[in-house]
């Protein structure tokens, strides 16, 4: 199970929220920066989501992405989740976030503010090459731990191996260069923790052998890709 965690980073001048566990975006974290200018023309959340346009926009994402969903089969794939309202140490509370899938997101920043799309553009490009680059760092640093399980002779077909196992665990498909081709910024994000994880069950001593490694690799993709069983 991931570790949810919330994160701030910049947009352009604003702050955008997301929680790892999914990739999703508060909208209403970016909508209250938004409305909180006199200057602006004030925007409502109940108005964005009751177009029809963003209705069938919401249709569209489900079924694209409902088939990849580990939940699919349960009818239960939302692209708009509402939290709950947020206390403040100084007293009240912040309004409920509004999870949003973040293709869904892209499109409520735009609807926002025409003007966004450059910033909105450049931050999904600047997120995918940040990912991109940090899969790369947690590679090389997962190839040393690696090493310490295999000797030196045998490195290079065991992280040939191992490389294959990610993208299998990932992707559930294999094919030189993968992570560029299928350069998907939840894709992304995945194999940086999951190369993350080896390194820290090596650096800890969980796993002490190239063997219980591969086992480890195999029952990551069991979880992730194995059809399960329903049992009454």
């Amino acid at each position: 199970m991931k570790t949810n965690q919330i994160l701030t980073r910049k947009m352009g001048n604003y702050d955008v929220v997301q929680r790892t566990e999914d990739g999703y975006f508060d909208g209403n974290a970016l909508l209250r920066q938004w409305n909180k200018d006199i200057n602006h023309t004030r925007r409502d959340m109940d108005e964005f989501l009751g177009q029809k346009s963003t209705k069938e926009f919401i249709s569209t994402i489900i079924g694209r992405e409902k088939p990849k969903s580990e939940n699919a089969e349960f009818g239960n794939y939302q692209v708009v989740i509402k939290g709950k309202k947020r206390a403040l140490k100084e007293g009240g509370s912040l309004p409920a976030s509004i999870w949003m899938h973040p293709i869904l997101f892209i499109d409520f920043a735009m609807w926002i503010n025409p003007s966004f799309k450059y910033d909105v553009l450049k931050f999904v490009q600047d997120e995918l090459i940040r990912y991109r680059n940090d899969a790369g760092d947690a590679y090389r640093e997962m190839a040393t731990h690696v090493a310490k399980l295999v000797e030196k002779p045998l490195m290079q077909a065991a992280m040939k191996d191992v490389a294959k196992a990610l993208n299998y665990i990932v992707y559930n498909n294999h094919e030189p260069m993968m992570r560029n081709k299928q350069a998907h910024e939840t894709s992304l994000r995945e194999m940086v923790e999951l190369e993350r994880d080896i390194v820290k069950l090596i650096h800890f001593g969980f796993i002490k052998t190239y063997n219980a490694l591969r086992d480890y690799l195999r029952e990551r993709w069991r979880e992730r890709w194995q059809p399960k069983v329903l049992t009454a």
